[in-house]
């Protein structure tokens, strides 16, 4: 049985329950949502064509699928191009050519953004100190993280945090 005939036997049992107020209903109804969503993510990833690039054809991609999950599981680490390529059992040349080609990035480059786009959750969402926030991301000097972020977003760390702040005093 595939994916979209298990989505077939799964919709109309959503719908069925859409409704229904009786105790834990909420929380099935919260589970079945994020069933469908990664039912239907999976058979869109599945029906890409093999030529397809972006986030969602690396993650398919069965080389730079499996270095993109090491990087999302250890983001921190200070990665090699070796050290990707040994965990998606492929060579350096190949892990480069596949992420570039897919994602139109390297994966240094890819990794980077990463930790950024994670630092500026952690500022946003968190107390944390710069110096934490550096070290949980993967660098060694706040400095260096400073700099990192500001070419990413092109503003410093503390300016990010003071801007989500002041959203988010003005949403409440």
């Amino acid at each position: 049985v595939d994916m979209g005939d298990r989505m077939q036997t799964l919709v109309p049992y959503a719908v069925a329950n859409a409704l229904d107020d009786s105790p834990g209903a909420a929380g099935l109804r919260g589970r079945l949502a994020e069933l469908l969503f990664l039912g239907a993510l999976r058979v869109y990833m599945r029906e890409l064509p093999a030529d397809a690039s972006g986030w969602l054809a690396g993650v398919r991609d069965p080389v730079i699928g499996r270095a993109m999950q090491a990087m999302h599981a250890a983001p921190h680490r200070h990665w090699t191009l070796d050290e990707l390529a040994a965990t998606a059992a492929s060579s350096r040349s190949t892990v480069a050519a596949r992420f570039t080609e897919v994602l139109d990035e390297t994966p240094m480059h890819y990794l980077t953004r990463l930790r950024m786009y994670l630092a500026a959750r952690l500022l946003t969402d968190s107390r944390k100190s710069l110096a934490t926030i550096a070290e949980e991301v993967g660098y060694e000097s706040p400095a260096a993280f400073q700099r990192a972020f500001k070419r990413e977003f092109d503003m410093p760390p503390a300016a990010w945090r003071r801007n989500a702040t002041e959203t988010t005093a003005r949403a409440a």
